[in-house]
């Protein structure tokens, strides 16, 4: 092995072209790609992309209610990475570090004035609605949907991140720039809002 492989092992010999530190684990299953990526290694970055584009994809999908808004969101961020993946400190774990990119990005693409117009069924899951073929589930659905928009963005923003895309209240709390506390307090708020109680 030369040392230039996908298992990111760092070189004991010390010859390190980079400074950059190796991200701490976390428990993070991408820890060596990332390293590796970090690196300059072409392949490990790859490899992150491959394994991360559906998730990018989705929580894209699911702050703009664009497909296309998505797909256009998904590219420009695997093309950021290129850039801000030296940046990755290992603080969080690697795809929280990406879902807070990804959510970034979505603000920005707001910001410009793309349409945020929705979500997708998985706010019938969120709010506990059953899915079934019947037509009134279909109607909750909707109107779950339409609700969930009529949230301010505080609220709409928690409730994707914990709920559409189950990161920990923590993990939305990093990405949002808020304590873990406001976020659960958000998440109530939106449940008052939308219904479902405390």
């Amino acid at each position: 092995m030369a040392g230039d492989g996908l298992d990111g092992q760092a070189r004991s010999d010390g010859a390190s072209s980079a400074p950059a530190p190796a991200p701490s684990s976390h428990g993070d299953p991408d820890a060596d790609l990332v390293a590796a990526a970090i690196a300059g290694d072409r392949d490990a970055f790859g490899t992150l992309i491959d394994r991360h584009y559906d998730r990018i994809h989705a929580l894209a999908w699911q702050l703009t209610g664009s497909r296309s808004d998505a797909e256009d969101i998904a590219q420009d961020v695997c093309c950021a990475l290129v850039r801000r993946i030296g940046s990755f400190r290992g603080e969080a774990r690697f795809s929280t570090w990406l879902c807070g990119i990804v959510f970034n990005a979505c603000r920005d693409a707001r910001r410009r004035g793309r349409a945020f117009r929705g979500l997708t069924e998985r706010l019938a899951v969120i709010a506990g609605i059953g899915r079934g073929a019947g037509h009134a589930d279909l109607h909750d659905a909707m109107w779950v949907k339409s609700a969930v928009m009529k949230l301010p963005a505080a609220y709409r923003d928690a409730v994707v991140l914990v709920a559409g895309q189950q990161l920990t209240h923590a993990e939305a709390a990093a990405i949002l720039g808020i304590a873990e506390a406001t976020v659960s307090w958000r998440l109530h708020e939106a449940r008052k809002r939308l219904g479902g109680g405390a």
